[in-house]
């Protein structure tokens, strides 16, 4: 199913940008300066692109998923609750690093708890959704079902590793391409 394949390989991009951002609070945290425009960017993608773009049409699969298959609407009723609490917990974290970026002077203990409850978060979901739900939805869901996913969430291009990256991203994709 292509739309699995896609979700995978998007699921695999936010593992590592989760990561970089990890690797740069882990350096942080040890007393050193991370690079905190790269983990801003890495943020503000994940915030635009998963939020608003790949958590919707996941959504809206669930919700198919879930009428061929009742068992799962605990789950699919848990995961979208882990949408909304990603997006809070990345709005949070990406304000701190605007502030950051700002030159404002924050509290390391504040800076430190919302990268790591943003990154628990996202990380735990993407586990629990590829073990757990994908399998199932590849096995479950119907080209009906997919295009009536398609008709209510209109998706657009990944803008850091799609073929155009979006200008707000030149900077980012320039730093992971060797890393990613």
């Amino acid at each position: 199913m292509e739309q699995i394949g896609v979700w995978h390989g998007d699921h695999m991009r936010f593992s590592r940008l989760i990561a970089l951002i990890e690797r740069e609070m882990t350096a942080f945290h040890a007393g050193l300066d991370p690079d905190f425009k790269l983990i801003r960017d890495a943020v503000h993608y994940l915030h635009n692109y998963a939020d608003q773009v790949h958590h919707p049409r996941e959504d809206e699969a669930f919700k198919h998923l879930a009428r061929r298959n009742p068992a799962f609407q605990f789950t699919v009723d848990r995961l979208m609750q882990e949408h909304r609490a990603i997006a809070v917990a990345g709005r949070t974290l990406l304000e701190l690093l605007e502030e950051i970026l700002g030159n404002a002077m924050l509290e390391r203990a504040s800076v430190e708890s919302a990268a790591a409850l943003y990154i628990s978060y996202f990380r735990s979901h993407l586990i629990t959704e590829e073990r757990e739900v994908l399998p199932h939805a590849a096995a479950l869901l119907t080209q009906e079902d997919w295009a009536a996913v398609d008709a209510a969430v209109t998706g657009i291009p990944d803008p850091l590793f799609g073929g155009d990256v979006a200008a707000e991203y030149h900077a980012l994709r320039g730093r992971i391409s060797g890393v990613l």
